[in-house]
């Protein structure tokens, strides 16, 4: 429920229109204009000055809000809270028991509603496929973040056509000198002084100065007219039939047929998008396919309502399921006398990777015999479409192919002759693409080739987004089972929180590089050439290092010049050794070829390797939650993330 503050907020912004037409001419919605003549003997002539006693209480006795000039800010809100007496709103936009001729002046819809439910067929639907498919139309025409009523500054079309309660401007210049603001009264008529009264109830707002001009010229001359918009009283309209939300509603005046569904919720699961009626006067004076709109952007039956509109949602007519390769999966509706064709041509068509030749169908008359039917696309496309059918179209790209026969390109990087891309055939080995690369150079460190593979990257990143949910799961859970003084307090806590859902943002977007550990010896100058190559395979071979690295809870962090045959230790020694908050007992080294050495296996006691890089990491406690993000970096590893990333980006 709306407050009536609130409403009265909107009716100030409203009114705010007018405003800004009284402060100026030009800032009108609209404007159009005539010319005729002016007051006989008397030129310069103010219409107010002129007017007699009787045209005076002919005047007050209409509408005297027509000639009295623009109410200030707080009579405006005073007249809002008047209106919000007058019209209660449940939020929706809907009418509450508000009287005829009492509608509130531009009243903007509430709380957006909620799109209907899923019907049977749509559940039948998720049941056979595994996954949500929506019906066409619904996602396009229920946007949750896109209001549905046209702003107040919008521009006034010249055929909107004048009702009650509306409101404009009537300049004269020339000869007469004068500004009205005249208001539509109960019977569509407005009264101008000496001239009397003029009816406008359904005029072309592109015909109002025109039609003015006409009964003005009985009484003057040489003048210029101008008319503009100061303000559109709203419509009540009905929204009936299959709707989501059927009753009705207060709507802008310039509200079209599609604004007064959206404004309902659209059609409901049982409700038609296809056919979408507007009766005026018990005629029927639009059929709308919101279809035309959507696939081809045509408006021209999106009609313009009127006062007392019924807007009629005919039920759903057959429904078809277009699954799998095609340009818009979705649930679509057919008319009478549609094809398959004209259902795939709904969807945009067979997608690049879709089988132009075949299709399979799923069919209700099936359900206890054949299930899926197989048909080649022109048996599908020319039958008529049958109500309930599932049609999947297949990939001819969704499924892996046998490695032996295809052929393959492969990047070769670093110290080679010839580094660059290698297109091969199917089933060659390492050694045919360093020889095709012209060979090893003098300084190439074979222990530290990087050997990466797109296949293996997949195998990897899946399970590096296993292990990250399990953190996420793990940090999720840490405040009910972490017990002591140090989670107690809430700022603690919260701060802790923070922190670790800031590593794990650092982590996700960290991605494993797909990275396979080859069998070399440290000292071998020799890869394994018989490695069968993949499609799309880098091989980099690295220049000779000449340094070992020392990071992370030391004094001096850096790379360190190899010195002779030195242990990992003395290197670590050589960084000033780990600091206070160390963790000395999870200090790891990782090798230049990829693997990792921990200190419980001799990790420090081992000789140094050039391209070593030792990681001290933060010494932690188990019942903090660094002590779970050390937990699960195990997890990281064997997902092919490499320990320096996992490092830098948990310290």
């Amino acid at each position: 429920m709306i407050k009536s503050s609130q409403r009265a907020s909107r009716a100030v912004s409203s009114c705010g229109i007018a405003l800004m037409l009284a402060s100026s001419g030009s800032t009108a919605l609209a404007q159009n204009s005539g010319t005729t003549g002016a007051y006989p003997n008397q030129a310069q002539t103010s219409l107010f000055g002129q007017a007699d006693t009787a045209d005076t209480q002919r005047q007050q006795s209409s509408q005297q809000q027509q000639t009295a000039p623009l109410p200030a800010a707080s009579a405006v809100t005073a007249q809002a809270a008047q209106i919000d007496q007058q019209g209660r709103n449940d939020g929706s936009g809907r009418a509450n028991g508000l009287p005829t001729g009492q509608a509130p002046l531009l009243t903007p819809l509430g709380e957006r509603l909620p799109p209907a439910p899923p019907g049977e067929y749509e559940t039948y639907v998720a049941q056979v496929l595994g996954r949500d498919v929506p019906r066409y139309g619904a996602s396009l025409l229920l946007p949750s973040a896109r209001d549905f009523t046209p702003p107040p500054t919008a521009s006034v079309p010249a055929d909107y056509r004048l009702n009650p309660g509306d409101e404009i401007l009537v300049g004269l210049t020339g000869s007469v000198q004068s500004e009205l603001r005249l208001t539509l009264d109960n019977d569509g008529a407005v009264f101008i002084p000496r001239v009397g009264r003029v009816s406008l109830a359904g005029v072309r707002y592109g015909d109002v100065a025109a039609t003015l001009a006409r009964r003005i010229s009985d009484e003057y001359r040489d003048y210029r007219i101008t008319v503009s918009v100061a303000r559109l009283r709203g419509i009540r309209v009905y929204v009936t039939g299959y709707a989501a939300n059927p009753g009705a509603y207060t709507l802008n005046s310039l509200s079209t047929l599609v604004n007064a569904v959206l404004a309902g919720g659209g059609p409901a699961a049982g409700g038609s998008f296809r056919s979408i009626q507007v009766r005026r006067n018990g005629a029927v004076v639009a059929d709308f396919d919101s279809y035309d709109l959507l696939l081809r952007g045509d408006k021209s039956k999106d009609v313009v309502l009127q006062n007392e509109d019924v807007i009629y949602i005919a039920p759903v007519g057959p429904q078809v399921a277009l699954t799998g390769s095609v340009n818009a999966e979705a649930i679509y509706e057919a008319r009478p006398g549609e094809s398959v064709a004209d259902v795939i041509r709904y969807a945009g068509g067979i997608s690049t990777l879709g089988d132009p030749t075949r299709t399979v169908v799923s069919r209700l008359s099936e359900l206890d015999g054949r299930g899926w039917i197989e048909l080649s696309l022109a048996q599908a496309t020319a039958q008529p479409v049958t109500g309930g059918d599932i049609l999947r179209f297949l990939s001819v790209a969704d499924y892996a192919r046998p490695l032996e026969r295809q052929n393959i390109l492969v990047t070769i990087e670093g110290q080679v002759g010839k580094p660059g891309h290698y297109y091969m055939p199917a089933n060659s080995t390492m050694g045919d693409a360093l020889a095709m690369a012209g060979g090893l150079t003098g300084r190439a460190f074979v222990y530290g080739t990087e050997f990466d593979r797109s296949r293996v990257q997949q195998q990897q990143r899946r399970s590096f987004n296993e292990a990250l949910q399990q953190l996420e799961l793990s940090l999720a859970a840490a405040p009910l089972t972490d017990s002591g003084a140090d989670v107690t307090e809430a700022g603690l806590r919260q701060q802790r929180l923070t922190a670790a859902r800031a590593v794990v943002d650092r982590l996700r977007a960290a991605q494993p590089d797909g990275r396979v550990v080859l069998a070399v010896r440290p000292d071998s100058n020799d890869l394994p050439l018989q490695t069968v190559l993949e499609n799309n395979d880098r091989l980099y071979i690295p220049p000779i290092p000449t340094t070992v690295g020392v990071f992370g809870a030391v004094y001096q962090p850096g790379s360190f010049e190899i010195q002779g045959a030195r242990k990992v230790k003395d290197y670590l020694e050589l960084a000033g050794g780990p600091q206070r908050l160390a963790d000395k007992g999870e200090i790891f080294v990782v090798r230049a070829n990829g693997s990792v050495i921990t200190k419980r296996r001799g990790g420090l006691n081992a000789p140094a390797l050039p391209g070593d890089v030792v990681f001290v990491p933060v010494k932690t406690h188990g019942s903090t939650f660094w002590a779970r993000l050390r937990d699960v970096t195990s997890v990281l590893f064997s997902a092919g993330l490499s320990a320096a990333a996992v490092v830098a980006l948990t310290n």
